[in-house]
């Protein structure tokens, strides 16, 4: 069986640069239970900036920072997981898979 019709992949693949480049707009802070450690992230998952209390500055406060990135990104990963069920649009996606 080939592939089905090269229109509707491209259309396929344009809609799916439409919703990365949508994600990406949206920005999520992550943050640790005691807000000394955040990091700023966008809902496509990349990376944008990262924020350390000055007080974990210290050599001897590396534990912490590794605990605080920890807490930050899972809530990140929670916040993240929230929005994209808030963003689904069912009957969208039931068109998309032709159902």
């Amino acid at each position: 069986m080939g592939i089905g019709n090269p229109v509707e992949l491209l259309k396929m693949q344009s809609e799916a640069k439409k919703m990365q480049n949508k994600l990406r707009e949206r920005k999520i802070k992550g943050e640790s239970k005691n807000g000394m450690v955040r990091i700023y992230m966008n809902g496509a998952q990349e990376f944008e900036d990262i924020y350390i209390d000055d007080a974990y500055l210290d050599p001897d406060m590396s534990d912490e920072i590794k605990k605080g990135m920890k807490e930050a990104f899972k809530d990140y990963q929670k916040k993240l997981q929230k929005e994209m069920i808030q963003d689904v649009d069912l009957d969208q996606l039931k068109s998309m898979f032709g159902k």
